[in-house]
Parts: C-alpha cells; structure tokens; sequence
C-alpha cells in the first residue's frame, strides 16, 4: 500500500536529492582504535552517580577538538563564497518514527563529556517527541552520523548543505591487528568522512580525520 509523505519527510527527499546531485562528494575513511576510550568511559562511569556516558558523547567531543585544531574544515559552501566558523556548532543525526533530523550541539569544543551527554540526551528526545524549536535543528557546521548501534561497520552518509562534512560512524567491533610486528586484538571502529570537494581539499578532509583520530584514540592529551 501507498503511504502518503509527511512534510519532514518530502523536506528530507529534496534536500538529499539536491544535495547528491549538486554536491561533488569524496569519501576519506579511517580504522579508530576504541579500548582507551572504552576503559576511560568505564571508569567516568562507574563514579558517576546519574546518567551514563556513551560512545557517542566522546565522538561528538572528538568531531569538536578537530574542527578547532582544523578550522579549515569547519565551513560550509555559500555559492559565491565559504565560510569559515569559529565555533564548533555539533549537527547529530537522530532517527524519529517521522525521519531523520539533526538536533545541533552548539559550541561544542566550550563543553565537557557530560555536558555533551546531557544536552544530547535532552535534544534526542525533544526530537523523537517532536518538541525541538527551530533554533535547535536549524544551522550547525559539521554533521555526525552514528549507525555503530544498529551493527553497521562501514558507510558513506549524504552531506547536509550547505554545510561540508559529515561524518559516517560504524560499530565498535574488536579484530585483529599487527602492533609492533605482533598479532594483537583490539576494538576497531571505521569512520568515513563524507566532504564536498568545493568546499574542503583531501589534504584538509585528512588532516581533520587525524587531528579526530588522534582525540578519539587519546593519542594526544586533550
């Protein structure tokens, strides 16, 4: 049977429409090791008293510590001009029983690991309730899309005009690999940045995603 659309849903038709047929997209992909990650959310866990931490709340910390070390990569194409932003305005994907929508962190990079958790738990549910006001989905510099929980490993996600990236995340899942010449195993997530090329070179696409892997492996000491 034919189901008729609902308004978010021809919104989000058209926009992706343009958005893959006006949008020159590259793809750059790289493998985050998670188990400093893991064992630090562990143990902020086991000490805090309400609310938990999640995977996600370090990602969105990590997107927003790149986007300042690599303002380049935090613009967005205006036509006949780009525009660079100083300030790390978080886009998060949340799937609703009417579509997707991206409820926005807003000056990211100024707030901790629980805040982030707090405000996302808060924004998620206003958007599944339908209750987000425009000023909290409308805007944002740089997009997340996490499909990890739902087991998927690997995908590229449309961007979200005029902003110039977003960034597909796969699931957490532990695999071999050679550290030191030596056989070992740890939790591997895989992490494609979809870019428009107007926008955003490969050399910059990728000094991003190593400034991001960088905060998400703790290999730097932020």
């Amino acid at each position: 049977y034919d189901t008729p659309l609902n308004n978010m849903r021809k919104i989000i038709a058209k926009r992706l429409t343009e958005s893959k047929q006006q949008v020159p997209h590259f793809y750059l992909t790289v493998d985050c090791t998670l188990d400093a990650l893991l064992k630090l959310r562990a143990d902020l866990n086991g000490r805090m008293e309400t609310g938990k931490l999640s995977v996600n709340d370090f990602i969105i910390r990590a997107v927003a510590l790149a986007l300042i070390k690599v303002p380049e990569a935090n613009v967005s194409w205006q036509g006949t001009s780009l525009r660079q932003y100083q300030s790390a305005d978080v886009s998060v994907a949340v799937a609703t029983d009417n579509g997707l929508i991206t409820p926005i962190i807003r000056s990211a990079q100024n707030k901790n690991l629980t805040q982030l958790s707090q405000e996302m738990k808060s924004l998620a549910e206003k958007a599944k309730t339908g209750k987000l006001s425009p000023e909290e989905f409308q805007g944002g510099t740089f997009t997340i899309s996490n499909l990890g929980m739902y087991g998927i490993k690997h995908f590229g996600a449309i961007i979200n005009p005029p902003q110039a990236c977003i960034l597909a995340v796969g699931v957490g899942e532990q695999q071999p690999i050679v550290r030191d010449g030596q056989i070992e195993i740890a939790t591997q997530m895989s992490c494609t940045l979809s870019v428009d090329h107007r926008a955003v070179d490969g050399a910059v696409a990728s000094r991003f995603l190593t400034a991001f892997k960088q905060s998400i492996t703790f290999l730097d000491a932020e």
